[in-house]
């Protein structure tokens, strides 16, 4: 049997959590992925090396990039040896259309006369200036389909003139081999003993500044009457604010701020009782899918979302959503679930079914799997 021939890029494949839900879809015997990596990327907490697997089904090219701290104009260099024609059935391209390697790439596979779809989450109907306004035309215009699984970002985009006709709904996904529930009141409490913290534990994960809702989060935190404790998973410009908080209230052996690696989050996820993700729209800014709460769902946590962007068709009803700016009204559902563990518990398995039934891994895997029919079938009918 002749395999199909796949090449899938994006930045957020440095990470190796990123890349498992390839490694899912590499599992068909019909499939030979080819997956580009940048070598290194300088994200918003800090730069990334490209992480290191044991095994892979998978080859990895560790690609040279450029221009990394300013993602609009980050670049993938030596692509034409990649990219060529006969080399790839078709292109998965994990990046945005209105960024230059979006259109890199999208142009050297129109070149290769390979087909390609791309992933977008943008959810603000933005005007570009050129040349990002050229770029987002180019790559829209000679797709096959464009693919999101956020509610807001399919609206926002068929305003700005995204084909219907070519669009699929696929959701972000979260591998439940590695994000997973506790197994028992005992592991959760010795993770919590790591922490040197104790109690009911409200998780903060994300950058430690405004738009995430921190500003938000602290005041609300002070009104709480039932004891807990706070882990902050993340860092930012806000952390100093946060670290004046804890002292001026003297919580420093209830409150820790870790910048947890990407393969440290599920461990302490598990011991968390609650998630928060008190996150703004600002100007520029709306939430865009909230993974972390997804993250939350597939460790059995409960979740509180704000009204941010895609926050509360992520949670339906299988969580908390509270006004993104009522202070008061954070403080009561915060209270709510530090008070009644049979709510929360009953809202955790909620999350947890939630997930298994539209994130799981094996779920979106299947929906990948029939685009990629549907990219095949394509350029069968281009005669290719």
């Amino acid at each position: 049997m002749k395999k199909i021939k796949i090449l899938t890029i994006g930045h957020s494949y440095v990470v190796a959590a990123n890349r498992t839900f390839i490694h899912e879809l590499a599992k068909d015997p019909r499939y030979d992925i080819t997956m580009v990596a940048p070598e290194r990327m300088d994200a918003a907490l800090r730069s990334i090396e490209y992480e290191e697997e044991t095994t892979s089904q998978i080859k990895i090219i560790k690609q040279p990039v450029r221009l990394t701290k300013k993602i609009h104009f980050f670049m993938y260099r030596g692509l034409d040896e990649v990219i060529k024609p006969g080399a790839f059935d078709f292109i998965h391209l994990w990046e945005e259309p209105y960024i230059f390697s979006g259109y890199q790439i999208a142009k050297k596979a129109k070149m290769a006369g390979i087909p390609y779809f791309f992933v977008t989450y943008q959810n603000l109907n933005k005007r570009y200036p050129f040349p990002f306004s050229y770029f987002e035309r180019y790559v829209v215009k000679h797709c096959k389909y464009w693919v999101t699984g956020a509610k807001l970002v399919y609206e926002t985009l068929i305003k700005r003139d995204y084909p219907v006709n070519k669009n699929k709904m696929i959701s972000l996904s979260i591998n439940d081999n590695i994000f997973y529930p506790a197994k028992d009141a005992a592991e959760k409490e010795s993770i919590k003993s790591e922490l040197g913290l104790s109690g009911t534990l409200i998780c903060f994960l994300g950058r430690i500044v405004a738009d995430k809702g921190i500003d938000i989060l602290l005041p609300a935190l002070e009104n709480i009457k039932e004891p807990f404790s706070l882990l902050i998973l993340g860092a930012g410009p806000d952390q100093e604010k946060v670290e004046q908080w804890v002292s001026r209230h003297r919580l420093q052996d209830r409150v820790k701020i870790i910048l947890a690696k990407h393969h440290e989050v599920p461990k302490y996820l598990r011991a968390c009782d609650i998630v928060v993700a008190p996150s703004q729209t600002m100007p520029n800014w709306v939430e865009q899918f909230g993974r972390m709460l997804v993250e939350a769902f597939a460790s059995e946590v409960a979740v509180i979302g704000s009204t941010s962007g895609e926050i509360p068709y992520v949670i339906g009803d299988a969580g908390l959503v509270v006004n993104e700016k009522d202070i008061n009204a954070w403080t009561k559902a915060i209270s709510k679930l530090l008070s009644d563990d049979e709510f929360r518990r009953d809202l955790a398995a909620k999350g947890r079914a939630r997930y298994l039934e539209h994130f799981q891994m094996s779920q979106v895997s299947k929906k990948y799997s029939e685009l990629y029919q549907s990219m095949l079938d394509y350029r069968w009918h281009l005669g290719q």
